[in-house]
């Protein structure tokens, strides 16, 4: 019995109109959850501290973030430097090339579904023996062949195991965009973070040679008072022994400095040597106003981690369709067609036409359980897939949850630690005055200005650590990529 060409390929098409088989993916439900705190422990606002960088913040339900949220610090500077470790971040390079990676596997998958097509063309000379064909003597035949054909061969993807593999590659290449999105939001984050850290570091050196000045200072008077006898050497040598455990604190500090400014470098791929980025202050940062609190339903789809693991989610299940398909038939339809002759004249003359068509059907019967077993550990990889997805959503809850609290204590702490540096420096001043009128002893001297350095210390960390969560927050809540117009035009591929 023949078929016709019409007939193989309406079965052809009758087959891949079937659906493939294996689970098809659903976007996991986002948390039930109405917020990320208790109802009624958020108020409405932060505690408001009287300095630069006190002021109250208002927390916003569904306020947007903007895609380029660190410019709400209103500092040129630290927006020219993110631009410059957007554009030379070896890191973010990496995630784009391996985004492009992951696009041109979906795009040669993709070439599976289509006939496979190869051409040959073969020319040989020979010498046989006749005595090789049973003819008698011992001569020799001499002849050209010369061969040309098309092959056609084609795997129909009847039960989906090309277009599940197709779909998992699809999400691992989603996997690799949000994978670049995460490493663009840690970029951007860990610039803004180590740029108020440099900031922070600034401000404690200049407080602490403040306080140096300050003791310097005491400690002359209280050499001029051993001199007219109002006071001990044991005055002078205590001052000294306050005065260099302060100068003390300032090498680690410039340490630390230097190595803030090392992180920076390496952020916007310059080495240290050549690094000369501006100096940041926290005077010259301004603290964002309004405070987004995104709706949790939204959060979900917001961050690029938890979008990372839904990708992870996706390829795993579509991994299962692929097991699946694996242990049902493989059905191929092979054929050539072309000519043989002697000469290259009359290899397409009808006489030398030659052709073939055949149809093939494997169906595994042993393999001594290895395709069972293959979808028994698709099965359990994705089910690890689905409980690693559901702690990266638990994670990021916490994540916005924990930077929320910080928020408020860091408001409330900075209003603190302004009380007590104003006291602490007014106690200060009184003590310095009733010492020089006689009235106090320098044992309390002393203890005044070691209670102003740790006040004044305090408040500048207190400062810092607000802008520090601020941006912990927009990292927190996802950063905005959504809004953005950039998003890696040149890292995708045309399939």
């Amino acid at each position: 019995m023949t078929h016709s060409p019409h007939c193989l390929t309406g079965m052809a098409l009758c087959l891949l109109a079937g659906c493939a088989v294996g689970p098809d993916f659903k976007p996991p439900a986002a948390p039930a959850g109405s917020g990320f705190v208790p109802p009624g422990q958020l108020p409405p606002h932060t505690a408001a501290a009287p300095l630069p960088g006190g002021e109250a913040q208002r927390f916003v339900d569904g306020l947007d973030i903007p895609g380029q949220w660190w410019t709400l610090f209103q500092s040129p500077e630290l927006n020219a430097l993110i631009e410059r470790a957007l554009g030379h971040s070896p890191t973010l390079e990496a995630a784009q090339a391996a985004l492009r990676e992951a696009n041109e596997n979906v795009a040669a998958q993709r070439g599976t579904l289509y006939p496979s097509v190869s051409a040959t063309y073969e020319a040989q000379r020979d010498r046989t023996s006749l005595a090789a064909f049973g003819l008698p003597g011992s001569g020799a035949y001499l002849y050209n062949l010369n061969s040309a054909s098309v092959n056609v061969s084609y795997t129909l993807d009847a039960f989906g195991g090309v277009r599940r593999q197709i779909e998992a590659l699809q999400a691992q290449a989603e996997y690799e965009q949000f994978a670049l999105e995460a490493s663009y939001l840690s970029l951007t984050a860990n610039v803004v973070t180590a740029a108020i850290a440099e900031a922070s570091l600034r401000a404690q050196i200049a407080a602490t040679e403040d306080i140096a000045r300050a003791q310097q200072q005491q400690l002359d008077i209280t050499q001029r008072r051993v001199t007219a006898g109002g006071a001990s050497r044991t005055d002078v040598l205590q001052q000294q022994a306050i005065l260099q455990g302060t100068l003390a604190t300032l090498p680690p500090l410039r340490s630390q400095l230097a190595q803030t400014r090392n992180l920076l470098a390496t952020y916007v791929g310059s080495l240290p040597a050549d690094y000369a980025g501006a100096q940041f202050h926290l005077d010259s940062l301004r603290l964002p106003a309004d405070l987004p609190v995104s709706v949790p339903s939204k959060f979900v789809e917001q961050r690029p981690d938890v979008r990372e693991y839904s990708a992870l989610l996706h390829q795993a299940t579509a991994q299962i369709g692929v097991a699946t398909a694996n242990l049902l038939p493989q059905l191929t339809l092979t054929g050539s067609y072309g000519g043989d002759a002697a000469s290259f004249a009359d290899m397409f003359s009808p006489a030398s036409v030659v052709w073939s068509l055949a149809a093939s059907a494997t169906q595994p019967l042993f393999k001594g359980g290895q395709l069972v077993h293959q979808r028994r550990a698709a099965v359990a990889a994705a089910q690890a897939a689905a409980a690693n997805y559901k702690a990266t959503v638990l994670t990021a809850f916490q994540n916005v949850s924990d930077t929320l609290y910080a928020l408020q204590g860091d408001a409330d702490a900075l209003a603190a630690e302004a009380s007590a540096e104003r006291a602490a420096a007014g106690s200060l001043e009184l003590t310095q005055a009733q010492y020089k009128a006689g009235g106090a002893s320098y044992l309390q001297v002393l203890t005044a200005q070691q209670t102003y350095q740790t006040a004044a210390i305090s408040l500048v960390k207190a400062r810092a650590q607000r802008f520090a969560d601020t941006a912990a927050l927009f990292q927190a809540l996802g950063g905005g990529w959504w809004n953005r117009a950039d998003i890696a035009a040149n890292s995708t591929a045309s399939p």
